[in-house]
């Protein structure tokens, strides 16, 4: 397996920060049809947001755990945290399935957006 490189900071905010551009594109109440692909993406049974944010919480926690010198009950509950997060996260993935069988349905022409 080729060595990855470390992502930097700019790097992590501009995933997020494409997120919340995602975010604020779907309160636009778009085409349900302009926002399928961009849900399949998101939500991918393998790439997708839900697997990835989970691995990325598995490995931060079996890091701690392995890099701790001291394991305290709170350093446990957060490791606790991070591996239970990760489940949850990646529990997810089966919206992929729902993204799959919307694409079967027909949907009205997205309306004005509304005022929040």
């Amino acid at each position: 397996m080729p060595n990855p490189s470390v992502p930097s900071t700019d790097q992590v905010a501009q995933a997020t920060a494409t997120l919340a551009q995602a975010k604020d594109y779907l309160r636009t109440q778009p085409p349900v049809s302009d926002v399928l692909p961009l849900l399949a993406g998101l939500l991918d049974e393998d790439t997708g947001v839900p697997i990835l944010l989970g691995d990325v919480l598995r490995s931060a926690a079996r890091l701690i755990a392995e890099q701790t010198s001291t394991e305290t009950d709170e350093i446990r509950l957060i490791i606790t945290g991070l591996r239970e997060a990760a489940q949850e996260a990646t529990d997810w993935h089966v919206l992929h399935w729902d993204v799959q069988r919307l694409r079967g349905y027909a949907f009205e022409a997205a309306g004005p957006p509304t005022a929040t």
